[in-house]
């Protein structure tokens, strides 16, 4: 027994001296040192030896194992070490080439000029309300004197859920909501930013979907210069101070009396041009003072309290102001032309 272990070390020492990879050394392995393994098998014919014998024959199978498993330890070694070498070399990071910029991302034009509007607004005093963009009919249209049957109405072109639940045609009940949850406390001072939805078709200056802001103020004694001075600030600081506007009357049902408000043109600064028919002007936004009819129905006597709002669509202050000619690159996502913005 004892020159067979000894003859099998030998064998087993001498074929791993051969061994030039990883898996022939893991196949030697287990025809020595398996469960099946000629280690195994030598050890089966121990039950044929006397008492003396075994713990001599132990001792002896006990180092021929160490010995192989010794060079086994030795061979692994030598070879995790040329596999760590081999990646080395064919990993190499020359660390004198230049990096690669990450990109990083920027605010969309259209956020950039609701906040420039908050910030403007909330400079004079303002608070930024938000509200849900599936509304209720009574909140869109009846608060704001607006009843089921107003012909005005018609000009929404709305995309109703059911018959009284609709996607808001502007942001106007925000205001409705704000007034409500006042109870009648004064004075009342905001703005509404937020996506709005009518039934238009797609093309250079209409969208389906585009961007209102909306603002509002109520108080004792609030009049119509107030809401002038207040929208001239407003012009002055987003186009610069040489902007001046003009009021022209108009009908809004939630506002008596109701303006238009145009700016100065941006393009030829108040000359004429084309983009302005030679006028000189340019539309930008609705305004009016609110309607007695609303105050009272939000909880506000109109006999005490007056107020104004005015709307404006963000898209259109955008294009004005960046000299863009077609709302629709607000919202294909191209890069082109959002990088521009990336340097605002």
């Amino acid at each position: 027994m004892r020159e067979r272990l000894e003859a099998l070390q030998q064998a087993a020492l001498a074929d791993l001296q051969n061994v030039e990879t990883q898996q022939q050394l893991n196949d030697l392995r287990i025809q020595y040192l398996g469960k099946k393994g000629e280690l195994t098998e030598v050890l089966r014919g121990m039950a044929q030896l006397s008492a003396e014998e075994r713990p001599l024959v132990g001792q002896v199978t006990n180092e021929t194992r160490k010995a192989i498993e010794d060079v086994i330890e030795q061979k692994q070694a030598l070879f995790a070490r040329l596999e760590t070498e081999r990646r080395l070399q064919s990993e190499t990071i020359d660390v004198t080439l230049p990096g690669r910029a990450v990109r990083a991302g920027a605010l969309h034009p259209l956020n950039k000029i609701i906040e420039e509007v908050e910030d403007i607004f909330i400079g004079m005093g303002y608070t930024v309300e938000e509200g849900p963009e599936v509304e209720q009919d009574h909140y869109n249209f009846e608060m704001l004197n607006l009843p089921k049957d107003h012909p005005a109405r018609d000009m929404q072109d709305t995309f109703y859920v059911t018959e009284e639940i609709l996607l808001r045609t502007h942001t106007s009940p925000v205001q409705v909501r704000t007034m409500l949850a006042k109870k009648g406390e004064v004075p009342v001072k905001i703005i509404c930013p937020g996506r709005v939805y009518r039934r238009d078709d797609d093309d250079a200056t209409h969208s389906h979907m585009f961007t209102q802001i909306e603002g509002l103020v109520i108080d004792k004694k609030v009049r119509m210069s107030d809401l002038k001075g207040t929208l001239l600030q407003f012009v002055k600081q987003m186009f610069g101070e040489q902007t001046q506007i003009r009021l022209r009357p108009s009908f809004f049902p939630f506002t008596e009396p109701s303006a238009e408000v145009d700016v100065t043109c941006v393009m030829c600064k108040g000359h004429g041009c084309r983009v302005c028919k030679q006028t000189g002007w340019l539309e930008i936004l609705g305004s009016g003072m609110v309607h007695p009819r609303v105050l009272e129905m939000a909880g506000y006597d109109p006999q005490e309290y007056s107020g104004f709002a005015f709307g404006m669509g963000v898209e259109r202050i955008a294009m004005l102001k960046y000299g863009i000619d077609d709302i629709r690159h607000f919202y294909t996502g191209d890069l082109r032309f959002l990088r521009q913005f990336a340097r605002l």
